[in-house]
């Protein structure tokens, strides 16, 4: 059976496979994006996670249900980039788009929000999230950042911290509604804004992806959030999938000095 999918960040790399995998399966897709042009949607509404405007207009311009949402948007760290930019665009404008269309989600919807491994050290930075939640004005964002002296890199894995921690905290308001919402941390993923990532986080990636053997290809990160969006997956709620290719395992074992428990030579 058709149905309808909204899909943020759909003009290029992982969102861009998402779509092309729905239409493929035959199913319609709403993308949102500040581009202006985007392959496999059958309708392209404008967005800029960045304006709260723009995130109105978009959820106003929506006029029809949908059978799911996938939050794909966001931006990579750079040297030069704005802190806030970032986590306004990863964030704080993702939690405000979700809001405002979930009106339009229909009953057992799936959400499927786009974190990263970078978000997995949300432990350590539990109180820092938790008050980046509380954050409502773009005067108070700037406060926050230079009371925590937030540079690029940082301000990029607070805000997949925050994503993971925000589908956790959703799960039982949602499934009062009838809805449910998970999350998928990549690690390293080969699309156009890869080497940015390699200059944010240096050696720590490289010795990442020579555990895995390769970065992640969009084809391997689409296809489980296809899954998420699919009803095969309708008892997983309120969980992060990390989608590694063993990073995430391989350095908790090398941390934990888990190898006496290996029987493999």
């Amino acid at each position: 059976m058709s149905k309808t999918f909204g899909i943020t960040g759909v003009a290029s790399g992982i969102g861009a496979e998402i779509a092309r995998r729905l239409k493929s399966a035959g199913h319609r897709v709403i993308g949102f994006d500040i581009a202006e042009h985007a392959e496999n949607v059958d309708r392209l509404i404008a967005l800029d996670l960045a304006n709260s405007d723009s995130i109105r207009q978009a959820a106003s311009t929506l006029d029809e249900p949908l059978d799911g949402l996938c939050n794909n948007a966001g931006i990579p760290p750079k040297e030069n980039s704005d802190p806030a930019l970032i986590l306004q665009i990863n964030f704080i404008g993702q939690r405000q788009f979700t809001k405002a269309v979930l009106k339009h989600l229909k009953p057992d919807s799936p959400i499927t929000n786009m974190a990263s491994r970078a978000g997995h050290q949300w432990r350590d930075s539990l109180d820092q999230v938790l008050e980046l939640g509380t954050v409502a004005s773009a005067e108070a964002l700037k406060a926050f950042i230079g009371k925590h002296s937030i540079e690029p890199t940082r301000a990029y894995n607070l805000s997949k911290e925050a994503i993971i921690l925000w589908t956790m905290s959703e799960t039982e308001t949602l499934i009062k509604r009838k809805l449910r919402m998970n999350s998928i941390s990549p690690g390293a993923v080969s699309t156009a804004i890869l080497d940015d990532f390699a200059k944010a986080f240096g050696d720590k990636m490289t010795k990442n992806v020579a555990r895995a053997g390769r970065p992640a290809t969009v084809e391997d990160v689409a296809k489980v959030a296809v899954f998420l969006l699919s009803t095969e997956s309708i008892w997983l709620k309120g969980i992060d999938i990390p989608v590694d290719g063993g990073m995430g395992s391989s350095a908790v074992s090398e941390l934990l000095g888990l190898d006496a428990l290996s029987l493999l030579e």
